[in-house]
């Protein structure tokens, strides 16, 4: 291969290619999405085998909303700190790819130290249009064929937005197809819960699915085959809501209100 793949004494090629075992179905790779250096050291020192950011908490961590409000300099910037902090592979939320070219989508990725990429096909979130499935079809390999000209083959995990907004199922997974065709390597229905529906998407390849409250069971979605197992935001807003009751609990001169992890070592 030919094109610098190594940033900031990270090697994305060696690790695209370790991210890209650990998709096997039905001993799905489990991702605890992060924000920060912080919570990704957290989540390396748990034992997780790959690091995974989210857009939402990364957005809001920066002081903006998510869906497009931050910049490119901004989210490639917080995802080089993200990097320089672990040693496990690490791949990004990125949103639509905030209409960089190709190359130079490919070649901030790699800088910031990333060796995958989330990309959805949502054109605009406010009117819940999606964009036109062979356009993006057609910018996924385009973004293989860059980063594999600089010398690495990220690993892409093509978001389905039909779902989020309450779409087809056959639509969903006649995107996914194209995606797939397109050199994608994962598929990403996020907000589905449908097994059968979870099974189809399954039968064509990797397939991604958002675990959180009131949804399938962990053990089950490694049942129905799946291959990647990630939780979104949901990390972060437990962190707030945990953050929440603690202030209350200060606010009312509460000792116990803190939670019961309050005498057991927080200073250490």
């Amino acid at each position: 291969m030919t094109g610098k793949t190594k940033s900031g004494g990270r090697d994305v090629a060696a690790d695209a290619e370790k991210l890209r075992r650990l998709h096997v179905p039905g001993d799905p790779l489990l991702l605890a999405n992060v924000w920060d250096p912080t919570s990704a050291e957290v989540v390396e020192s748990a034992g997780m085998r790959a690091i995974a950011t989210t857009s939402a908490a990364l957005a809001a961590m920066n002081g903006y909303e998510d869906n497009g409000q931050v910049s490119p300099d901004v989210a490639f910037s917080a995802l080089r700190r993200i990097a320089d902090a672990v040693a496990l592979p690490v791949t990004a939320d990125l949103e639509d790819g905030y209409g960089l070219s190709p190359e130079e989508f490919v070649d901030r990725l790699a800088n910031a130290g990333a060796c995958g990429a989330n990309l959805e096909d949502t054109d605009h979130h406010r009117a819940g249009a999606l964009v036109d499935a062979d356009r993006h079809a057609v910018r996924i390999a385009a973004i293989k064929a860059a980063a594999r000209a600089r010398g690495f083959d990220p690993l892409i995990n093509a978001r389905v937005d039909v779902h989020l907004y309450k779409g087809p199922i056959d639509e969903g997974l006649r995107r996914a197809r194209k995606y797939f065709d397109a050199g994608a390597d994962c598929v990403y229905p996020i907000l589905l819960s449908d097994v059968s529906a979870i099974r189809e998407y399954v039968a064509l390849g990797p397939t991604n699915i958002l675990y959180g409250p009131g949804s399938i069971a962990l053990a089950e979605l490694a049942k129905l085959g799946v291959a990647r197992i990630s939780v979104g935001p949901l990390l972060f807003r437990l962190l707030l809501k945990r953050l929440e009751v603690a202030t209350d609990a200060l606010r009312r001169f509460d000792d116990k209100g803190f939670g019961p992890d309050w005498q057991s070592g927080l200073w250490n």
